[in-house]
């Protein structure tokens, strides 16, 4: 009965969804890469949501449904290129003050290049325009710094010297700065600096950055107080996530985000409903978790994309990212059961003031992610 139940809730909730999945208005970090040239030259390429810039969107919002400027962004979505480049080249200025390129200590002058708006050929994908800027140093460049401004959002940096593969990769956010990058050996970073530096980045890709992840890895969790049906679940799930996370970095395996993306937040609301219902592992439960893990590295294997990471870094990136994520869900596991298990684990009213008040929470958040998703793009 238990069984048949779920069954329908995921068969009912996967029709409504394939048809309208979205991404239309998920806020993404600004991608920088930097370029040194051989002529004291170097430039910069920036590919940005510029119809959430010109609305003003704060970065707190993930979803530009969120914010109070949403009415605004949709009507820049249906601007034509030139109208939206011409939007932006008015903004350019108030745009320009907030990018810092230190170059050997001193502020770089920037001027723009190019503006690369697209045709808004899919409406339920976000659009993504590419600036680029350019400049000159008076001398060899030796050292670098960046910062993007808070009000703008997050960005993922890339640094480059001719030819060579990136050598330094991060995600910035909060206007943080990148700190000092010296450039004078231009030597790559070692399998082992490589390995920290995804490590990094597939850590706080989870915490604290990944919402729907944590609420899925907890959801895990909540299920039983036990650590056995939590190790076959969270196997499962590595198991999963790497597999998927390989092949889209590989590009053997693409699956748009339009489906993925509500499809992460379907599985959040399928765990949580099914630990109300049930209070054991079932023998299917590891399967469907395993099938959830296919989709969430998918979704993993985009973060990378955005990165740029070189296929040179591949091998180190994808364990050291892996590591990270694994890191990152065993820090939420065990923040959980310090909060719950450790005392209350054993509690016979366990299950009904813990573990049903928190899954249907998440299932709730989950839901609405997933109807988000599907029909507010």
């Amino acid at each position: 009965m238990i069984r048949t139940w779920c069954t329908a809730v995921s068969a009912i909730l996967m029709s409504l969804l394939l048809p309208w999945a979205s991404v239309a208005h998920e806020i993404r970090p600004a991608i920088v890469t930097i370029s040194i040239g051989a002529n004291n030259d170097y430039e910069i390429a920036a590919t940005i949501n510029i119809e959430a810039l010109l609305a003003g969107i704060s970065p707190e919002h993930k979803d530009t449904n969120d914010a109070p400027e949403a009415q605004t962004y949709n009507a820049m979505r249906a601007l034509p290129p030139d109208a939206l480049r011409a939007r932006f080249q008015e903004f350019a200025p108030r745009w320009l003050a907030g990018l810092t390129l230190d170059v050997d200590g001193s502020r770089a002058a920037l001027n723009i290049r190019e503006i690369a708006v697209p045709e808004m050929r899919d409406p339920a994908a976000a659009r993504i325009s590419t600036v680029r800027l350019t400049g000159k140093a008076a001398a060899p460049v030796q050292v670098v710094s960046w910062a993007y401004a808070r009000e703008f959002g997050a960005s993922i940096l890339r640094i480059k010297r001719g030819d060579k593969p990136a050598i330094e990769a991060g995600w910035l956010k909060d206007g943080t700065s990148s700190g000092p990058i010296t450039l004078v050996e231009a030597v790559p970073k070692t399998k082992l600096q490589q390995f920290i530096t995804y490590l990094k980045l597939g850590f706080v890709h989870i915490v604290p950055l990944g919402l729907d992840h944590i609420l899925f890895v907890v959801g895990l969790y909540l299920l039983s107080p036990h650590w056995k049906p939590l190790l076959a679940q969270v196997t499962a799930f590595t198991i999963a996530h790497s597999i998927t996370l390989a092949l889209g970095l590989y590009g053997v395996l693409a699956v748009s985000p339009r489906i993925v993306e509500p499809l992460i937040a379907l599985s959040i609301a399928y765990v949580a409903i099914e630990n109300i219902v049930t209070s054991k592992l079932q023998p299917w439960r590891p399967f469907v978790v395993f099938a959830f893990g296919l989709l969430h590295g998918l979704g993993f294997a985009g973060i990378l994309q955005e990165v740029g990471m070189p296929r040179s870094d591949y091998i180190a990136g994808l364990i050291g990212f892996n590591v990270g994520v694994e890191l990152a869900q065993l820090f939420v596991i065990v923040v959980a059961w310090g909060l719950s298990g450790l005392w209350f684990g054993q509690r016979s009213w366990y299950r009904h003031r813990v573990v049903w008040p928190a899954s249907a929470a998440i299932a709730a958040i989950g839901i609405f992610w997933t109807i988000e998703r599907i029909w507010f793009a």
